[in-house]
């Protein structure tokens, strides 16, 4: 038997009977994932729904101004809120999110026919409060158009004349590619999957028997180094992936549950782009096993590289916080650089677009570069006689 096949075939057995490798491999990773996504989903389209269908709490400042105004509102779905003392200051402590403000010189403007202002207050920085001052304005912006076109009607004219330009919107984006907004940070929850996935097995293998002193006997033996490092990574490496399987086995019944949630919306993750997302992060799951084996290599106790690796973990949200909060077009040369190339793609997998085989080859390519990489400095360390030694 190959020496990497025995150290393989140990690992992975004595990590069946550890029943916290077990839990945080095919339990913890794979569903905490699915079970956070469809909970803040629900939550989030449950109160988006409530919003739209209760009315809208909204103190109107000077409403003996603009009786019409305030009268139209309401049947809107505006509800008048008694009148506070001090309105700014009640929206900066949060007790309201939004109120109207009618100025003195409105029934004057609006008997000569000129636009009269009003003024909405609101606390920008209060998130809560966007759909309601959304809500507000649309309300008010039709009045608006209905007011404006009344006046021109009574004066003889078409109300089509106030319009330079005829504006048609056409949304091209597909039920497919609405849904994925829905599931916009998916590629990062399955990156970090498959470092759940691995990164107990890594520990425990690495540090965690130089920590039993298991490691030093292990390493004694007439073996060359190169094939017990393979024979640890590949057991990482099952695990991550059998780990990122079941999570994105579980993602794509999460957006089966979720399909009937959204109208206009719809998210398929079928056995061909789950089967292209598996091709696309086999490199990477590599790349990542690898360099919990060289961050792990470098602690001296379980507990230390179980902080390490806990760092270790942010990276992949670096480039999902950058695109989702950036406005990058995707480049060429962005497939190219780990991490960021996978999630581009699975992006497009998600939206029902086609990956073509140079950008697959372009990600493939360069991340297998990384995990060669990683994989020379981890033989380097596990040649050191440094590694078997606890001190």
């Amino acid at each position: 038997m190959s020496p990497a096949v025995a150290v393989f075939l140990k690992e992975c057995r004595e990590s069946l009977r550890d029943k916290r490798v077990l839990i945080n491999a095919l339990v913890l990773g794979p569903l905490l994932g699915p079970l956070l996504f469809v909970s803040l989903l629900r939550l989030t389209i449950s109160h988006q729904r409530e919003q739209a269908d209760n009315p809208l709490p909204v103190v109107v400042i000077g409403a003996e101004l603009a009786p019409n105004l305030v009268s139209a509102l309401e049947q809107q779905g505006l509800q008048l809120l008694p009148p506070l003392g001090d309105v700014e200051s009640a929206i900066r402590e949060q007790r309201i999110s939004v109120a109207l403000r009618i100025t003195g010189a409105f029934a004057d403007d609006w008997r000569a026919g000129r636009p009269a202002q009003v003024d909405i207050l609101y606390d920008s920085s209060q998130r809560s409060s966007g759909p309601q001052i959304q809500r507000l304005r649309t309300m008010l912006e039709g009045y608006s158009r209905r007011v404006g076109f009344q006046r021109l009607i009574v004066r003889g004219l078409a109300p089509s004349l106030s319009s330079g330009l005829l504006i048609s919107e056409r949304d091209l984006a597909t039920p497919q590619a609405r849904g994925a907004l829905l599931f916009a940070t998916l590629p990062y929850f399955l990156i970090l999957t498959a470092f759940i996935g691995g990164m107990w097995l890594a520990i425990d293998s690495t540090a965690g028997e130089r920590e039993r002193h298991s490691l030093e006997p292990l390493l004694t033996n007439p073996v060359p180094r190169d094939q017990i490092l393979l024979g640890k990574l590949l057991a990482a490496a099952v695990f991550s992936f059998t780990s990122l399987t079941l999570g994105l086995m579980a993602f794509s019944f999460a957006a089966r549950l979720l399909r009937s949630q959204q109208s206009g919306m719809s998210l398929s993750i079928g056995p061909n782009v789950m089967l292209s997302i598996l091709l696309l992060m086999v490199p990477l799951v590599l790349l990542i096993v690898i360099s919990q084996m060289v961050v792990a290599a470098f602690a001296k106790s379980y507990r230390e590289a179980q902080t390490y690796l806990g760092l270790l973990q942010l990276l992949p949200l670096i480039p999902s916080i950058a695109l989702g909060v950036l406005p990058l077009t995707p480049q060429l040369w962005m497939y190219a650089l780990p991490l960021i190339g996978q999630q581009l793609a699975m992006l497009r997998l998600l939206r029902g677009e086609l990956v073509s085989l140079p950008l697959m080859a372009l990600t493939t390519l360069f991340t297998v570069a990384a995990a060669i990489a990683a994989f020379l400095i981890a033989k380097r360390l596990y040649e050191s006689e440094r590694l078997a030694v606890n001190a």
